[in-house]
């Protein structure tokens, strides 16, 4: 459950806030925060979801999921390609967050 809860709740994270960079620095209406808000209240919601202990871990093995969302989000809704230090960057994180999330844990 907790891998597919960090990939929607970084879709919707990354959505909310857009919404408010499209509001402040697109100049678009400031109803785009509507919905944003309600993103980012979906995004802390979905985090619940992961199977972790701890909050904070769970936090930080959501980053590596967040950054690799970022960049789908950079070529698909702007319409710039990842380079190959952006692929690396992200591979990077998303081993971190493979060891925080999955390590053996002492009870």
């Amino acid at each position: 459950m907790t891998f597919p809860a960090f990939v929607v709740a970084a879709l919707a994270e990354i959505a909310g806030c857009f919404s408010f960079w499209a509001w402040w620095r697109l100049d678009k209406s400031a109803l785009w925060l509507i919905p944003g808000m309600v993103c980012l209240a979906a995004f802390a919601w979905l985090l619940t979801f992961a199977e972790s202990e701890a909050a904070g871990r769970a936090y930080a093995a959501y980053g590596g999921i967040y950054i690799c969302a970022s960049l789908v989000w950079l070529w698909a809704a702007e319409g710039v390609r990842p380079d190959r230090f952006d692929i690396f960057g992200a591979l990077i994180c998303l081993t971190g967050a493979a060891v925080i999330l999955f390590a053996p844990r002492a009870a």
